[in-house]
């Protein structure tokens, strides 16, 4: 079996002002859910103009497309014009298998991941098993660019006509300019007509900011941030990796009910501080680490900011994984009508 690669780094804006947190049982039809830039916080930049989102098609793979993007040197994500929300929809009926990014200018050259500050994807018609507040986040990648690998006999259960709304934010650390940018997520698939035998699994992401926003203040030195989620379906979390940003050192979950560690992740950074990558840990020889409902699960995101002053939206502590339900048809509660609000148009290539 390949690698499961599931840890994501630098995927998402941080931001100051946390979402007000539902109680579980709220109602979680579309309308009450939170999106539009539910990790952005609903902070303003000027928008770019121009920036589409088209796919094509080739065999039994989908390459979703997002730009132009210009992206001048020496530009933070604050100043960058920003990629307006886009909806992707999705062609066929059956289960997404794997996710790889990159980023290509108009010529088709390379450009460094770096200047993808995140994309973010999430299925309007799903909500988040473990916060049905929010809706259901099905991919995520950063200025690591990291590919989701295929975990064989497995897949993301999707239907003809899903809309998935793709949050993408730039940004330029970099001393050169760039023009003309477009980022290219390849994603394999496999059809219910096939035949083929797959199970469904659901992306699993655990916050220190428990189902409110991602982002929060990073003080100076050693600081700890910790949350709780509640498992509301019986299963097994197949694997973890982990999302922090810069000066991250450590994230840990534990089973708090069970008084379990279920996986550390130690962050591997610079001298710098720069974050570099988040192992990955694997369940797979055990069958998968089994989740109960009533589980309350903690997270605990370590940092140790050594830049000397206080970094607004400056961290972010994220336990991402699989999760394989024991019984796949109570998950089709958290199917959703999606809320109506306006987005850019699709461009289909087939």
């Amino acid at each position: 079996m390949r690698t499961i690669n599931l840890f994501i780094a630098s995927l998402l804006f941080s931001v100051a002002t946390l979402a007000q947190d539902k109680p579980a049982d709220a109602p979680h039809d579309m309308d009450h859910m939170q999106h539009g830039g539910f990790m952005q916080g609903g902070m303003h930049h000027e928008m770019a103009k121009g920036v589409k989102i088209e796919q094509k098609i080739d065999g039994h793979t989908i390459t979703v497309r997002i730009g132009p993007m210009n992206l001048p040197a020496n530009t933070s994500h604050m100043k960058m014009p920003q990629p307006p929300d886009l909806e992707w929809q999705i062609p066929i009926d059956g289960w997404l298998l794997a996710y790889s990014p990159r980023l290509v200018d108009a010529n088709g050259n390379a450009v460094p991941g770096r200047v993808l500050h995140h994309t973010a994807f999430w299925n309007e018609n799903r909500a988040d098993f473990l916060c049905p507040n929010k809706e259901e986040h099905i991919f995520g990648a950063g200025g690591e660019m990291t590919n989701w690998a295929e975990l064989p006999g497995f897949g993301y259960r999707v239907q003809m006509g899903d809309t998935i709304r793709v949050e993408t934010m730039i940004h330029n650390p970099t001393d050169t300019s760039y023009e003309n940018v477009y980022l290219e997520v390849v994603i394999p698939y496999t059809e219910v007509s096939s035949g083929a035998k797959v199970k469904s699994v659901y992306p699993t992401w655990m916050d220190v900011k428990s189902c409110g926003n991602s982002g929060y203040d990073l003080p100076v030195g050693k600081s700890e941030q910790t949350g709780t989620v509640t498992v509301k379906y019986d299963g097994v979390l197949l694997g973890v990796g982990g999302h922090m940003h810069d000066y991250g050192r450590r994230l840990v979950l534990e089973d708090a009910t069970r008084k379990e560690t279920v996986a550390t992740l130690d962050a591997k950074v610079d001298d710098r501080g720069d974050l570099l990558s988040m192992p990955t840990v694997l369940f797979l020889d055990r069958g998968g680490y089994k989740f109960t409902v009533g589980d309350v699960l903690k997270i605990s995101a370590t940092y140790d900011n050594t830049a000397g002053k206080l970094l607004r939206d400056g961290a972010m502590g994220i336990v991402v994984g699989y999760f394989a339900p024991s019984d796949d048809s109570t998950m089709a509660a958290l199917r959703r009508k999606p809320a109506a609000h306006h987005m850019a148009g699709m461009i289909h290539d087939q």
